[in-house]
């Protein structure tokens, strides 16, 4: 089956202070963003499209996609904050993209079949990448009474950074199903040891120390355009004039499974997922992919 890895790399990384996709984390400077897409090709997806930015699309397509041009189909689609519904358009002084959705749906005209979904500056794994090839071909995605999706799932307490606040997509499941999901940003260990977050509905509650977070994995089929522009109509409807609202992916699949429009795959793997928001997770994840490499899960030199 032909599927495509759509990788979101059009941020710039604010936390971070830079192209952190493109910043050398393995032993010859391999990006985090190379180890997805080797992971990416072995798993037998057949096609990777980047989500950029069209002012350091040349960068990007010389440091990152001319290394894979020749192992898989490479495409590039341009994200664009005035790329909008009709109707609707870019409230003065605002200059920030609106989010995973927004980045998405700019992919909406080059797929038309399975396509998996990750951020640009995340490591999840070479497993994760299986388990989602997998899924595509031994679910029946083609079933058109609901949609059927899948989402690659992380322990949270695995996926904290110590050096500062992450937002993550927060789970819960039943029979190995996504029930429900929710976007919670600002997630860190507090002083008395409890983690915390701040919730869509504005309030700081604590997170168990069991609960699944979604890292933006997800395996979805073509369908989710509909589905994704009819979310983001209502959204700008409702949060356009706002000059830092977002619109999120799990806030889409949470809606469509509440109203019987999806189901989604909670998608076990053995993979850890490390990543860099900030700077100081840089050493960590240098570290980590040493130890990846010495185990021999990688090759010294991805090319």
């Amino acid at each position: 089956m032909n599927s495509t890895l759509l990788v979101l790399a059009a941020g710039m990384g604010s936390r971070y202070g830079g192209l952190k996709q493109m910043d050398p984390m393995g032993p010859n400077g391999e990006s985090v963003l190379d180890y997805s897409v080797y992971d990416a090709i072995r798993a037998g997806f057949t096609r990777v499209v980047f989500i950029i930015r069209e002012d350091f699309a040349e960068l990007f397509k010389q440091a990152v996609g001319s290394k894979f041009s020749s192992k898989i189909e490479v495409d590039y689609v341009f994200q664009k904050l005035d790329d909008l519904p009709a109707g609707f358009s870019v409230p003065d002084g605002r200059n920030k993209p609106w989010g995973t959705i927004h980045a998405v749906r700019a992919a909406r005209d080059t797929i038309s079949g399975p396509f998996a979904v990750i951020n640009a500056d995340d490591f999840y794994g070479a497993d994760s990448y299986l388990q989602v090839v997998k899924y595509f071909q031994q679910s029946n995605i083609s079933c058109n009474d609901i949609s059927h999706y899948g989402m690659v799932g992380y322990q949270l307490t695995k996926t904290l950074s110590e050096h500062g606040n992450v937002n993550r997509g927060i789970c819960s499941g039943s029979d190995g199903f996504l029930k429900d999901v929710e976007e919670v940003t600002e997630i860190s260990r507090e002083d008395d040891n409890a983690i915390r977050g701040n919730w869509l509905n504005g309030e700081k509650r604590a997170i168990s120390e069991g609960a699944i977070a979604s890292m933006n994995f997800w395996g979805f089929t073509a369908d989710l355009f509909e589905h994704l522009e009819k979310h983001f109509i209502e959204f700008l409807k409702t949060h356009g004039e706002e000059m830092k609202s977002e619109c999120y992916i799990p806030t889409l699949i949470d809606e469509l499974i509440r109203d019987g429009k999806a189901d989604c795959k909670i998608l076990e793997t053995s993979s850890s997922w490390f990543g860099v928001t900030y700077p100081e997770d840089k050493p960590y994840v240098v570290a980590n992919i040493r130890k990846l490499i010495e185990a021999g899960d990688y090759p010294s030199s991805l090319q």
